[in-house]
């Protein structure tokens, strides 16, 4: 993808710097964010509250691509305020920026609106798609629905929409998973989670970045697709597979008690490590999808090799 004007709303995170480092040497980027940053190079920071019109909506106009990546972080306990924060940012997000697509005389050729792969049920079972999926009704379920309802009820007859539900992401800018993975390895506690057999649906960044300009650059593509390596494994291969890629081979495990009572310290929930998710990408290897990084081994080397370049002090 080269000499597109792309917009990032909610791009200031580890996925929207993952984006930009593929995008921003041939592209034109405009990043949406709540906080002040300095513009770099071909990127551009506009600020918005995520919530309300104002002087970035104008960025819009003539752009080949809209993606959506803002909402809070799910990475924390699941108070009442947090739920509400986690709905409202999503839903208001998006409800903000179709005014705004609707507005523009001239509006993004293409929005492509993150989700989460989460959507689907605990599933130790069998694989889930976009056609056999089934979807449960807990709150990172609910929240899932709610954020894809919001995109699907606008109407927006100039814009092409897709979803993509994307798995746990790899890669080495600052913020990802891989970080505190690497931290685990590091202290010898880089063992399996819980009994280590739920499903690890993961994607590499590069893949997201790749699936999102193959959808923009293909007019017939619209809709809903899984963003995830056709190769998922259980928790257990995937900390064995780091261990090996880091030159660490002993890891202590966390059972499910000591998982509880370490989310409780670090504020967070033991769903992101204990749930089962078994996604395939089965749509967009019909449509002719080619990943980059279809296996995890490739993938963790690769990434860990950009870490070790970066500031990052690995092992």
């Amino acid at each position: 993808m080269k000499n597109k004007k792309i917009i990032i709303a909610g791009g200031s995170g580890f996925l929207g710097r993952s984006l930009a480092k593929y995008w921003s040497p041939d592209n034109q980027l405009i990043i949406l964010s709540r906080e002040q940053h300095i513009n770099a190079g071909s990127i551009t920071y506009l600020q918005w509250d995520g919530q309300t019109l104002g002087e970035w909506a104008a960025a819009l106009e003539g752009a080949d691509l809209l993606v959506n990546l803002s909402g809070k972080s799910v990475n924390c306990r699941y108070n009442e305020a947090n739920k509400k924060a986690i709905f409202d940012s999503r839903t208001f997000s998006t409800q903000v920026l179709g005014q705004a697509v609707l507005a523009a005389k001239n509006p993004p050729k293409v929005w492509i609106n993150a989700a989460s792969a989460t959507i689907y049920r605990h599933a130790e079972d069998h694989p889930m798609d976009e056609f056999n999926g089934e979807i449960a009704n807990d709150f990172s379920v609910q929240v899932c629905k709610k954020w894809e309802q919001t995109f699907n009820d606008l109407s927006l007859p100039q814009t092409r929409k897709a979803i993509l539900r994307i798995g746990v992401t790899l890669g080495s800018e600052p913020g990802g998973v891989m970080q505190p993975y690497c931290n685990l390895v590091k202290f010898g506690l880089g063992g399996q989670q819980g009994n280590g057999l739920q499903k690890y649906t993961w994607v590499h960044a590069e893949d997201v970045a790749g699936m999102m300009a193959w959808i923009a650059e293909n007019p017939t593509l619209d809709g809903t697709f899984n963003c995830t390596s056709p190769n998922p494994v259980n928790n257990r291969i995937f900390m064995a597979t780091l261990r090996k890629a880091a030159g660490h081979y002993f890891g202590l495990p966390a059972a499910a008690w000591m998982l509880a009572i370490g989310a409780r310290l670090i504020g967070t929930e033991t769903e992101l490590l204990l749930k089962s998710r078994w996604v395939l990408p089965t749509r967009a290897l019909q449509c002719g999808y080619n990943f980059r990084y279809p296996l995890l081994e490739p993938a963790i080397r690769n990434i860990l090799s950009e870490m070790t370049r970066s500031s990052y002090h690995l092992f």
